[in-house]
This record gives C-alpha cells, sequence and structure tokens, in this order.
C-alpha cells in the first residue's frame, strides 16, 4: 500500500515530524537524495509531488514539530534541486515566507534558515519575490528572539549580495513603495534594516535611486530623530552619499519637491536635522541657481531664524544659514538675468515672511530681513512698490527696537522706500510720501515720551545723511505748525539742538548763516514759524543766522514769557552754545567792525538781555565774562540798520515777530489748560 505522503515514505515522512532535530535532519538527508535522483531522471512529476505534501501536510500543519519538518524538508528539496531549483522558487518560497510569521519563535528560526539555503541555491531566481522576502524580513530584523535577528540577518546579507548582482534585472520601481512604507518604522532595528538598504542600492552604479529620492527623503531626515547613535551615523552617511551624487549629476533629481522637503526639515527643533538640511539647502542654491528662487519664502522661513545662533552647537547651522541667505541675495541682483530671475519670485509670499521676521527677538535676524527689504526697494523698486503701505506700520515700530544697528538699518529701508517712490515728472508725488512718513514719525514720538527721549536724536540724524536734511526740516517745520501738536516745543527744542551741534547737518547750519541768499531766507522763515513754539529755540536760530537785530527784540519780549526752570536750563545751553565751536564766528562777530559794527552792536545788545534773564549761575558768569571782552566802541556811534545782515536778507521781521508772539499766547493758553487738566481730571 502506498505512503500517504509518497513519494516520502512512512519512516521518512514519521522523522521529519519528530521533535528531534536529530530524526528530523536524517530525514532531510533521505529527501534532498530522492530529489536528486527524480531531478537526474527529470521526473517533475515526483518532485511537485513532494513539494507539495512538504507545503500542505507539513509546513502549514498545526504541529509545530511537523512545521520545522516541512521547512528542513523545503530547503533539502531545493538543495537537491540545484540550479534547477528555479523553475520551482515559487512552490518552495510560498510556504517558508508564511512560516516567517509563525507564533513559535524555533518555527521562525527554522524558517530563516530554510530560506536561507533555498535563496542561496536559486540566486537571482528569487529576485520576482523579492518584494515578499523584504517585508517579511523588516519584521524579522526587529525579532524579539535574538537567533530569529542573526538568522534574518544572514540572509539579508545573502539577499543583499543577489540583488547586488541581478541589478539589471531588480525592479526598483516596484520595490519603492515597499521602502516607503517601511521608511517610517519606529523600531530601530527595522531603521536599520531600511537604512542599509537604501545605502547598498545607492552603491550600485546601474541603480539610479536619485529618481525616487523624493519618496525616501522625508523619511531618511525623520529617522535622524532616532535616539541611537549608529542609525543617526548611517543615515548621515546615506544622505552624504546623496547629495555627493547629486553633485556629480543632478539631472535625476526632482528640485521642486526636494526642497520643499529640505525646507520643511531645516524648520526641525532637532539640531542635527536642521544642520543637515540647510546644508542641503545651501548646496542646492549652489547647484540649482535661479531655478530655486519660487521657493525663496520657504527658504527664509528656514534660514532667517538661524542667524541668531551663537552657541558652538549652532555654528555650523549659522554658517550655513548666511551662507544661503547671501547666495540667494546674489542671485537675484545678478545683473546677467537680473528680470528674469525677480520674476521667478513670488513677491508677496517673500514680504509676507520678511514681515513676519521683523518682529523676531533676535538683532541678526531683523538685521538681515531689513537688509533684503532694503535690497530690493534698490534693485526693484517698480515691483516694490505695492508693498510699501504694507511695510510702513510695522517699519515704523522697529524704531523703537533696543538695538542701535536695527534702527540704523530700518531707517536705511525708510530712506530708500522713500526714495523709491520719488517720481521725476511729480514732485509733488515725493513731497506728499516725505510729509505723510514724518508725520507718522511725530506721532510715535508723541505716543512714549521714552522713545522721543532715547530714540528721536538718532532717528533724526540718520535721515537727514540718507535723505535730504533741508527737506527733513522743511518738513517737520511745516507739520509742527501747521498741525495740533501738543508736544511741539520739546519737539522744537530737539530739532534745535540737532541743528546746531550735529556733524550730520554741518552744510544745513552753513546755508542758514547766509539769510542774504534768497534760498537760505526761505529755509529760515520756513523753520522760524515752527521754532516759534519754543522761545530759546527762536533765540538760538536768529543767532546761527545772523539775525542780531532780531534777538535782541526777542528778548526783550521774555518779559512776557513764563520763567520756567525748564526755560532757564534752556538758556543756560544757549550759553554753552555760544561757548562752542558752532558759534565761534558770532564770537568773532563782537569784535568785528564789518557792516560798521551794525552786527556787532546788535548782538551784544541781544547777549546783555539774554545775561539779564539768567540768574546769577556759572552761566551768567560765563557770558558776563564773554561780554567784559568786547570792545566798548559799538555803543559810541549811531547804528545804521542798513548795514545788518538782518536788512540785507529783505526778510519782513516784523511779520515774524507777530507771529512768535502768537504762537506763544497760543502756547500759554495750552499750558493752562493742561495744568487745569491735571487738576481736574474729570472735566477732560
Amino acid at each position: 500500500m502506498e505512503s500517504p505522503y509518497a513519494p516520502l515514505s512512512e519512516s521518512c515522512a514519521k522523522a521529519l515530524a519528530d521533535k528531534a532535530y536529530e530524526k528530523r535532519k536524517v530525514a532531510s538527508q533521505e529527501i534532498e537524495k530522492m530529489v536528486t535522483d527524480f531531478n537526474m531522471k527529470k521526473n517533475t512529476i515526483q518532485i511537485r509531488k513532494l513539494i507539495e505534501v512538504l507545503s500542505n501536510d507539513f509546513a502549514t500543519s498545526r504541529d509545530p514539530n511537523r512545521r520545522k519538518g516541512g521547512l528542513i524538508g523545503l530547503a533539502a528539496t531545493s538543495l537537491g534541486l540545484g540550479k534547477d531549483s528555479e523553475s520551482y522558487v515559487s512552490e518552495l518560497v510560498t510556504p517558508i515566507v508564511n512560516c516567517l510569521s509563525d507564533p513559535d519563535v524555533r518555527v521562525r528560526y527554522f524558517a530563516c534558515e530554510s530560506l536561507y539555503n533555498v535563496v542561496k541555491v536559486a540566486r537571482a531566481a528569487i529576485i520576482p519575490f523579492f518584494p515578499e522576502l523584504f517585508s517579511a524580513l523588516s519584521r524579522l530584523v526587529a525579532d524579539s528572539d535574538q537567533m530569529v535577528k542573526d538568522g534574518s540577518e544572514l540572509l539579508d546579507r545573502l539577499l543583499k549580495d543577489i540583488v547586488t548582482e541581478s541589478s539589471q534585472t531588480f525592479n526598483l520601481e516596484a520595490f519603492i513603495p515597499l521602502l516607503k512604507e517601511r521608511i517610517y518604522a519606529k523600531n530601530s532595528f527595522a531603521r536599520q534594516y531600511v537604512i542599509s538598504w537604501i545605502s547598498i542600492l545607492n552603491a550600485v552604479p546601474e541603480i539610479n535611486m536619485l529618481i525616487y529620492l523624493t519618496d525616501i527623503l522625508d523619511g531618511l531626515f525623520t529617522m535622524l530623530e532616532d535616539n541611537t547613535l549608529e542609525i543617526q551615523r548611517m543615515c548621515e552617511t546615506t544622505l552624504s552619499q546623496f547629495l555627493k551624487t547629486i553633485k556629480s549629476d543632478s539631472s535625476s533629481v526632482r528640485m521642486e519637491d526636494t526642497i520643499n522637503i529640505l525646507i520643511i526639515h531645516a524648520q526641525s527643533p532637532n539640531e542635527l536635522i536642521k544642520s543637515i538640511a540647510i546644508t542641503w539647502i545651501r548646496e542646492f542654491v549652489q547647484i540649482f541657481g535661479p531655478n530655486v528662487l519660487p521657493h525663496a519664502s520657504g527658504i527664509f522661513t528656514a534660514i532667517l531664524p538661524c542667524l541668531e545662533y551663537n552657541v558652538d552647537s549652532k555654528k555650523n547651522i549659522k554658517e550655513c544659514a548666511v551662507s544661503v541667505n547671501n547666495s540667494i541675495m546674489s542671485l537675484i541682483s545678478s545683473s546677467e538675468h537680473k528680470s528674469q530671475n525677480i520674476e521667478k519670485i513670488d513677491l508677496r509670499s517673500v514680504m509676507e515672511v520678511l514681515s513676519q521676521y521683523l518682529t523676531h527677538n533676535s538683532v541678526h535676524t531683523k538685521i538681515a530681513v531689513l537688509k533684503w527689504i532694503h535690497h530690493l526697494f534698490t534693485h526693484f523698486p517698480s515691483e516694490m512698490s505695492p508693498h510699501a503701505s504694507n511695510l510702513g506700520a510695522n517699519l515704523l515700530g522697529i524704531l523703537s527696537d533696543n538695538s542701535d544697528e536695527v534702527v540704523l538699518q530700518c531707517l536705511s529701508v525708510l530712506a530708500e522706500i522713500l526714495n523709491s517712490t520719488y517720481n521725476k515728472d511729480s514732485n509733488d508725488f515725493n513731497k506728499v510720501h516725505y510729509r505723510k512718513f514724518l508725520l507718522s514719525l511725530i506721532n510715535l514720538f508723541g505716543e512714549e515720551k521714552k522713545f522721543l527721549d532715547n530714540r528721536a536724536s538718532l532717528i533724526i540724524r540718520q535721515l537727514c545723511v540718507l535723505l535730504n536734511a533741508e527737506y527733513i526740516y522743511r518738513t517737520f517745520s511745516e507739520i509742527i505748525d501747521e498741525e495740533v501738536i501738543k508736544f511741539a516745543s520739546t519737539m522744537v527744542r530737539l530739532l534745535n539742538m540737532i541743528l546746531l551741534t550735529s556733524p550730520e547737518l554741518f552744510e544745513l547750519r552753513n546755508a542758514l548763516r547766509d539769510i542774504t541768499n534768497e534760498h537760505s531766507a526761505s529755509l529760515f522763515k520756513c523753520l522760524y514759524r515752527s521754532w516759534a513754539h519754543c522761545p530759546v529755540s527762536t533765540l538760538c536760530l536768529c543767532l546761527l543766522t545772523q539775525s542780531y537785530q532780531h534777538v535782541s527784540q526777542l528778548v526783550v519780549l521774555f518779559a512776557d514769557v513764563e520763567i520756567t526752570l525748564e526755560l532757564l536750563n534752556e538758556l543756560d545751553k544757549l550759553v554753552q552754545l555760544i561757548e562752542s565751536p558752532i558759534f565761534a564766528s558770532l564770537r568773532l562777530t563782537l569784535v568785528s567792525k564789518a557792516n560798521n559794527s551794525a552786527d556787532a552792536q546788535h548782538l551784544a545788545h541781544a547777549l546783555f538781555g539774554i545775561l539779564m534773564l539768567l540768574p546769577q549761575t556759572e552761566a551768567f558768569n560765563l557770558l558776563k565774562n564773554r561780554l567784559q571782552c568786547v570792545p566798548n566802541y559799538w555803543g559810541q556811534t549811531r547804528i545804521n540798520e542798513e548795514n545788518s545782515l538782518q536788512h540785507k536778507s529783505n526778510i519782513d521781521f516784523d511779520v515774524l515777530l507777530e507771529h512768535f508772539k502768537k504762537v506763544q499766547k497760543f502756547q500759554r493758553t495750552l499750558r493752562i489748560q493742561q495744568r487745569r487738566n491735571i487738576i481736574l481730571p474729570e472735566d477732560n
């Protein structure tokens, strides 16, 4: 009677199902010899029948020992077939692969061992089944049993050798989805397994992994978060290999998709991920040049916060960020393709990002943003003009920053924006923008006294350097004269001090000294109207313009001006200024016989008037000593008014005097109202 396990004998089948490994081993040797004989005789029917018995009656049995016997029997069959096993690969591999997920640890181990023997014999014939093998091994490398892990690693190395040998027939396109699925595994052993395969495939010359880089790049960066140093090292090495390949030949890279992935990871809180991502971005800017410009807003989002890094651990990140920033700036303004480059940039999104980082905590980041805005307005004024109005409020807010460098850079931007609005055919258009900006600036000064005290002088002086100093002062004066500004006297006092002492306004001071010139006279009259809000500042302006007769008239009016401590302090500063190099020409006028001594006599009369206003303080003694040095000839001859510079200017000082009186009356009323409001706040 034929054995129910034919072509296996009953004794062989019994031994194959025994719990003792040695008995199963002897049975497998008998199977190997049997298969060899069948194969020599080309008896494929018996071979397939044997494989079917081993698969159905043993490998899929509920008895773990029978499953182990089936696995060793299938391995023996493969060894008996030798190279001819490629004709039976499907029948041999399928039952073994199913056993790789068996709940019994020993069964899983023997499945690894059995599959190793099948693969070793079948070699390239196993390639069509690679996806199933890869998926199974990705689980086994993370197995709880060390023996199973060791067995899977041996099988994995063998598979890598075969795939490398058979790279031309290897279906990479079918493999990538599996790789993409497994690349997000959390288990460290599974991650190590995936990285090793990526590295191996990338090292094969016939396989171009760059085509599928965007499918695996995100996963590789994600793996860098792993706490295992070995996995971090493997990821770094693999990414470095990819970047090296891209530098040699970037034709296969999907740049747009890749750089978007890099931008995301460049914003990672993980320093290693951020560093590698920004390094890649730096290389992409060098490799792809203007083609990265459509992604400028994303790149700015990634690199701008990195400019604040100062610790050694982040030094490389900052250096890369600076390099990227400089490279993109050079690309945009490149004269070779300037117009094409700006068209590639989405200015709206770029300006949104830059505006967002204007309020960043880092000084370096804010300065970089401001330099970018300045750069864009300098090189592309027409394209940037729609963004000028939106930037205005943000930039004005930056002026209160604690960093002088930030404030100065912000002023450069504001000046460039104003200059970019200049229209040669319509000078009035430019004046409107000047006035609007300076009015906003005055309102800003009025909102916070600390800002006015600490920043106003720096801002005004720098604006006078960057823009037309005369027009700045004219516009300020017109605004103060025409608008109702509660702190007008304070503002005038500040403008006056800057005018008299700042090196930046040397040319403007020289222009005002000659009011016989029609242009200078016009400027003087413009300033006078607002300077009238502050009596001592008005004296200073008239002394600067050599309107000495008018000074002597103004001093007399001080009898009606409220002499406050603040006014006395201003007079004290005026005396100090008279002794400074700025008023050297004034002191020389006291001993000059020019214009028949008319100017000298009016000046001395004015200074004596100021002296009488001062209490007997150090300033009083200082001015008194100066006047004692004045020759007495100024009072011995009758003054000819026509000889004075003031008379030669053709300015109607009577009108100015009336204006001064009117403004002072307004100021007096304002002070009374302010005091009343302090006492009776409920009336407000």
